[in-house]
């Protein structure tokens, strides 16, 4: 597919922000000034302004000799850069790449997003409109190269160039159209070369000699002879919707119909090459220029739409549209391979194969948090806080088996103290002290001793036991310590069902 590039030229950049904040300088004239080897000099200035002959780089005191009504504010450093960081976030909307170009501009790859709004002409139209509706004066175009779109934005009343016919745009341009340096630009005037028609046809070799390898390289990247690279402000993802709107959407079904819209385009695709995603984001770009953005996360690569529709439809009450939204981005920025696992026809599938389980703690982790689903394995320690250990996935194998003895369902963090009453000299206890409380008990088990591994050996042995009080509630205790040697200490340290 041939590439299309629209250039957007923000002709007043600083001077529309100062207006949009102060509205009355819109009927004066007015400029921004900074401190230049020791002298006020004039950084940029507004319509009005210009008309009076009042221009960028003039000294500020010759400017208000020719407008004594001139209003002056100080310009503010870097203020350029951040309003297109910021405009060029805004541009996502129209398409995935968008590039700052400095000092004043802005570069689209519109390449294959035009037809969402029915053409060429209503999309940079309405590009164009959506701008202005936002303070900003601009001038743009379209065409089939970024030389001849950067051009024709500044130098042509033409907003849309046909395809192929770049050429014939250029021709009638001036030699600024094409990027070039002052010094290159008033040696071609001085030459009587005042239109790009006038040199375009001149033997390469001369015009090289002449003028250089930076003007050789602006012409063949105008003419579509050489490429040239973008550097988008984000890296669009290798797997992305776009889903533009016609009309505002304000409404919860409307946006849940976009998203199983673009649900079904994105888990298609990944069907067909074999993938499924890890992590999606469902960002919506409304009217005001502001972004709202959900996310899920499944623990094994999908592509199925409705449970991945109905995870997102957890979070999509969250979404405010205030005015409305007028484009909606699905990412998938965690893809994974997925094949299809073979199944036996006559027993049942269970166990963590299970892709309905799955798709259970999928829903269970987006809607109360991921680190709220645990799985747990058993690990090479005899202490029982260190006898498990957290799983990295749901495919993570064992390594070892778990212990074939009671062990409490609720394991404390780490072992509290309390105070016991027991006989000697390895008796259960009778009764204890837990926060305040006194546990008399009924029944006991035990001791069963357990000791750290000889290579660690940090502490004293433990000497554990299975009690239960008069109301049936059973704990899991143990004696830190020899009781002869009447250092022990006693601690609880979990909870059976």
């Amino acid at each position: 597919m041939a590439r299309r590039y629209v250039s957007i030229c923000f002709r007043y950049l600083t001077t529309d922000w100062f207006t949009l904040r102060q509205p009355q300088l819109k009927t004066l004239p007015f400029v921004l000034r900074t401190s230049e080897h020791g002298r006020m000099v004039i950084t940029a200035a507004n319509a009005i302004a210009e008309q009076q002959g009042i221009s960028r780089g003039m000294v500020l005191a010759d400017a208000r000799a020719m407008t004594p009504s001139l209003q002056v504010l100080d310009d503010k450093p870097d203020l350029a850069g951040k309003l297109l960081n910021r405009l060029a976030q805004w541009c996502i909307r129209f398409t995935p790449v968008v590039a700052i170009d400095p000092p004043d501009g802005i570069i689209l790859d519109v390449t294959g997003c035009t037809h969402l709004w029915n053409g060429d002409i209503p999309y940079l139209q309405s590009i164009i409109t959506k701008l202005y509706t936002r303070g900003y004066y601009v001038q743009a175009a379209m065409a089939d190269t970024i030389g001849t779109a950067w051009g024709v934005a500044r130098f042509d009343n033409n907003i849309v160039i046909e395809r192929s016919k770049h050429i014939e745009a250029l021709m009638q341009l001036p030699p600024q159209a094409l990027r070039l340096e002052a010094e290159v630009i008033e040696r071609l005037h001085k030459l009587g070369l005042h239109k790009v028609k006038q040199f375009i046809r001149m033997p390469r070799p001369s015009l090289r000699r002449r003028f250089g390898n930076h003007f050789m390289m602006r012409l063949a990247q105008a003419l579509g002879q050489q490429d040239e690279s973008l550097h988008p402000i984000e890296i669009p993802e290798p797997y992305h919707e776009r889903l533009p709107c016609l009309e505002p959407i304000a409404t919860a079904p409307g946006i849940e119909i976009a998203l199983q819209q673009l649900l079904e385009k994105l888990c298609a695709r990944l069907q067909q090459e074999q993938k499924g995603l890890r992590k999606a984001i469902f960002k919506c770009y409304r009217i005001d220029g502001k972004t709202e953005q959900i996310d899920i996360g499944t623990h094994l690569p999908s592509h199925h739409v409705e449970h991945l529709f109905k995870l997102f439809q957890l979070k999509i009450s969250s979404i405010e549209p205030a005015l409305g939204i007028e484009l909606f981005i699905l990412e998938a920025p965690v893809v994974e391979d997925h094949h299809p696992q073979q199944e036996a026809m006559w027993q049942g599938v269970g166990g963590l194969q299970d892709i309905l389980l799955t798709e259970l703690i999928d829903r269970f982790a987006n809607k109360i948090g991921i680190h709220a689903v645990h799985r747990y394995l058993p690990d090479e320690h005899y202490w029982p806080e260190r006898s498990f250990k957290e799983a990295t996935s749901l495919h993570e194998k064992l390594t070892t088996a778990w212990q074939d003895k009671p062990r409490p369902l609720q394991l404390l963090k780490a072992p509290e103290r309390i105070d016991v009453t027991a006989p000697i000299p390895d008796y259960p206890p009778m009764l204890f002290r837990y926060k305040g409380k006194v546990i008399n008990i009924v029944k006991a088990d035990g001791p069963e001793r357990i000791e750290q591994e000889w290579w660690l050996q940090q502490g004293e042995h433990r000497d554990y036991y299975r009690v239960e009080d008069e109301s049936g509630n059973r704990y899991w205790l143990f004696r830190l310590g020899h009781y002869h040697e009447k250092i022990y200490q006693w601690f609880i340290h979990g909870f059976f069902a």
